[in-house]
């Protein structure tokens, strides 16, 4: 038996299969903002399942997804009411994203608890598992192309750049200046949350990075233990055992 995962996050939305053991092969995206019922008949051709589980944060294309996808089987939207594995240790449980509990739950699976999964999307998640384990809640801040994106939009002369590694710390033309002060200043607003959550928690956690920019800030920051670009899918398949029947 199959299942189609599907991660609909705010700029891009994943699609991947997989059954009991292990996330298969096939896979495809599309730009979220382009969610159609056309659009999805077109990405999703020639993929076979018997149900779908669904991740999303955007309430919108969720809708649309929800209603092209019912008639392939059993569709689980993931909420803090499916059985996850973990204990909610949340004042509103409600507001957890289903994306942060996809990570909350791979990251427990595959890395182990206490654990820390800083997920470097459009926003930058910081999601808490204690040794229970259990989802103890975390930090959102702004994602790194998104602090690029308004430099480039609010400022006269600053032009839009591709995020690399800097070569140092002294840009010498204004594109090295923005890496740096991007990579450089970025990977220091990590170090002080990965140091702050610590700081507060028991144990030694796990510190895992996954999502877009994950294996650029990684590099310089050895208090990361592991890249997993797979992280949020793995979630999401182990919450499919447990929610498709």
């Amino acid at each position: 038996m199959a299942w189609l995962l599907v991660d609909n996050s705010n700029t891009r939305t994943k699609f991947a299969l997989a059954d009991a053991e292990t996330l298969l092969p096939q896979r495809a995206w599309l730009a979220t903002a382009e969610i159609s019922p056309e659009s999805l008949a077109k990405t999703l051709a020639g993929f076979e399942f018997e149900g779908t589980l669904l991740c999303s944060v955007v309430p919108e294309k969720a809708r649309i997804l929800r209603e092209v996808l019912v008639s392939r089987g059993p569709l689980h939207p993931l909420t803090y009411q499916s059985d996850t594995g973990l204990v909610i240790d949340y004042p509103r449980p409600e507001q957890i994203g289903a994306d942060r509990l996809a990570n909350a739950i791979g990251v427990s699976a595959r890395h182990g608890a206490p654990a820390i999964v800083i997920d470097f999307g459009t926003a930058v998640t910081f999601d808490v598992v204690s040794a229970g384990p259990s989802y103890c809640g975390g930090v959102i801040a702004p994602g790194l192309g998104a602090m690029q994106d308004y430099l480039g939009r609010r400022t006269a002369l600053l032009p839009q750049i591709e995020l690399d590694e800097p070569a140092s710390a002294i840009g010498k033309s204004t594109v090295e200046a923005m890496q740096a002060g991007a990579v450089f200043g970025y990977r220091g607003l990590v170090r002080e949350i990965i140091t702050r959550l610590k700081a507060e928690m028991d144990g030694t956690p796990a510190i895992v990075a996954t999502g877009g920019d994950a294996a650029l800030i990684a590099r310089g920051l050895p208090e990361i233990g592991a890249v997993d670009t797979d992280l949020t899918l793995e979630g999401l398949r182990l919450a499919a055992i447990r929610n498709l029947h």
